[in-house]
């Protein structure tokens, strides 16, 4: 009996890890399908990838029950359930990303899922499953050599008393004959039971031989894949490239004509009709301006537009944007609000997220052709881990925009964020609206969400973190905004200007005479350390932030342990490489282009906050602007 157990024990043991072997195989030939699924698309690929998936979860099954007596293996089977259902998601995208025939999503999504920490942990979990059954299987090899050993050593006793019993007694001679037989018996079972198992290591030898061609190739799709990719992302670079070009060409073009006209009607009227000239000084500013808003947008998309942050309370935010709203997209459409954030905080920058509300609202005014409802709502929600795009777990606000408006066919939302994309009309719209958004909630570390049916609207929801305000902290309402009558404006401080394009340095140099000032002009950070040993009494600094050699920011690092106390004011219309808040903490942050009024205003903001308030938002002014 304790033989017979210790070959069932040994069989069990080979069974086990015949089964996590095939496993192993299934898994690989399902990915091995679904690779061949995603390139070729074919339906039927994609039925064969679903059934061979469905024969692992089978054979896992069928290892959960042959280890359910080991605790240990009970374990390791139980997080294999877990890696393969995880890793069973996301094989799942892919194949529905490429049902939809959204190819390079899921050629992307398979190209992830090929690094993905599941396929790492279901092969180690199973290396660990047949690692764990092998000592086991080597303890039970043991048992049943201990066995014979004690049978034959049985039988040698056996043989000794029929010797002294025969004399006496010829039926202990014949106990001592079965004895023998029964070791003969037993022998020839342990033969057999050794050819099974070299049968059996056999068969897995083959099958490892099965898997490694399988792998290669495997491999080799997996090398024709990512060429394909690299060579459809060329192409898609070159289309966005030749498309951005030609939107930027057109908008620029149209907004230089309105500046070089308007200066060029100007100087001619200057002397004969200065009220006729001051009109069209004021339609080059609108130009100019327009010129910067597209410019902004574009940034925004490009997520290189310095962010100035600071804590908000949605629903306070759009009661105050209500009556902005209401006379933008007029008077036939029903604007209604439902505020359900209750009290939750963003930290966004107040500028772009208004932008971004008046952009969607203005979007969906056009879908509804001037007629119909408008809803805002914010709300509460809890996120788990990528289950709204790439939003890690959390708290959000939500802030959705839904309209009652025409809605957009499949084809038009997969290309909603494209930038220059639009269906509006010529001349009616830039396609930079959605772009700008996305690229804005993007560097907010949230996510944009579209629903959208034909004939029946539109939902866009902004997906934006929540804000963890300290008791001790307190948040200004959205209309406390200061206003240029209650800020100090302080004259005749001597500044330092440190500006590396010489033109912006002489325009910003006489726009500080002309507030009243006393500029000293640097053209190249390395030099300020020394023009501020030789002027003991410079009140402020104001500084680009792209320059040289050295960045605006890491220039006042460098002279703060000399100059401590000096207020700085940051000047930057491009903000590519320092596009990180942190960098500007504690300073006044001024955008270009800006006009002679928000320069005095960021002057005195600067003055009178010195290092204890983060960079505001710049006013636009009606007067003449220095740009970069």
């Amino acid at each position: 009996m304790e033989r017979d157990e210790a070959l069932a024990s040994q069989r069990h043991s080979f069974m086990v890890m015949n089964i996590a072997r095939a496993l192993d195989g299934t898994i690989a030939k399902s990915e091995y399908i679904l690779a061949r699924y995603v390139i070729s698309t074919d339906k039927n690929v994609g039925r064969l990838y679903q059934s061979e998936w469905r024969k692992a979860g089978q054979q896992l099954e069928l290892l959960a029950r042959q280890t359910r007596d080991s605790p240990r293996q009970t374990a390791l089977v139980a997080q294999l359930h877990d890696a393969y259902m995880e890793r069973g998601r996301e094989l799942d995208d892919i194949a529905l990303r490429t049902s939809y025939d959204q190819k390079m999503g899921a050629l992307a999504r398979f190209h992830q899922a090929g690094k993905a920490e599941s396929l790492s942990r279901i092969t180690s979990l199973l290396s660990q499953v047949i690692k764990v059954e092998e000592v086991v299987l080597e303890k039970r090899s043991a048992a049943v050599s201990a066995s014979e050993t004690r049978s034959e050593n049985l039988s040698s006793t056996y043989r000794i008393f029929g010797l002294i019993i025969l004399v006496g007694a010829l039926g202990m001679g014949w106990a001592a004959n079965a004895a023998i037989s029964d070791r003969r018996n037993a022998r020839r079972l342990a033969e057999a039971e050794s050819l099974r198992a070299a049968d059996l290591e056999d068969a897995v030898t083959e099958r490892t031989h099965e898997l490694e061609i399988a792998n290669e190739s495997l491999r080799r799709e997996a090398a024709e894949r990512a060429q394909a990719e690299e060579s459809l992302r060329q192409m898609q670079k070159m289309e966005a490239v030749g498309q951005l070009t030609g939107g930027i060409a057109h908008d620029f073009n149209n907004m230089l004509a309105v500046v070089v006209g308007g200066l060029e009607l100007a100087r001619r009227k200057m002397h004969q009709d200065p009220a006729h000239a001051e009109r069209h000084i004021a339609n080059a500013m609108e130009g100019a301006n327009r010129a910067s808003a597209l410019t902004r947008r574009l940034l925004a998309f490009a997520r290189s537009e310095p962010l100035l942050p600071d804590t908000l309370d949605p629903d306070v935010l759009i009661n105050g944007m209500t009556d902005l709203i209401d006379r933008t997209i007029g008077d036939q459409i029903r604007v209604e609000t439902i505020q359900e954030s209750n009290g939750w905080k963003i930290w966004v920058d107040r500028h772009q997220l208004e932008n971004a509300m008046l952009n969607l609202a203005v979007n969906a005014r056009d879908a509804m052709d001037g007629k119909g409802t408008l809803t805002i709502t914010t709300r509460q929600v809890q996120l788990a881990a990528q289950e709204i795009g790439e939003c890690v777990a959390g708290d959000y606000v939500v802030i959705g925009v839904r309209d009652t408006g025409c809605g957009m066919p499949p084809d038009v939302l997969t290309r909603a964020f494209e930038p220059f994309f639009t269906t509006k009309p010529v001349g009616k719209g830039t396609g930079l609206g959605l772009s700008q958004i996305f690229g804005f909630v993007g560097q907010c570390r949230g996510e944009i969400h579209i629903e959208s049916e034909v004939g029946k609207g539109t939902e866009v929801s902004l997906y934006l973190p929540r804000y963890q305000v300290d008791s001790e902290q307190s948040v200004l309402p959205a209309t406390s905004k200061a206003t240029d009558e209650t800020l100090p404006h302080a004259v005749g401080i001597e500044i330092l200007v440190v500006e590396d394009d010489p033109r912006v340095l002489s325009a910003t140099f006489d726009a500080l005479v002309e507030l009243g000032h006393h500029p000293v002009a640097c053209d190249h950070p390395s030099k300020a350390a020394q023009i501020l040993a030789h002027h003991d009494k410079i009140g402020l600094i104001i500084s680009d932030v792209l320059m040289p050699d050295m960045t605006g920011p890491e220039m006042i690092a460098m002279l703060r342990h000399s100059h401590p106390h000096i207020p700085v004011l940051f000047v930057t219309g491009f903000a590519g490489d320092v596009e990180d808040a942190a960098m500007f903490a504690g300073y006044e942050v001024l955008r270009k282009p800006y006009t002679i009024l928000t320069l005095s205003t960021a002057i005195a903001n600067a003055m009178g906050h010195g290092q204890a308030a983060p960079a505001s938002e710049s006013h636009h002014g009606q007067t003449a602007a220095v740009t970069s």
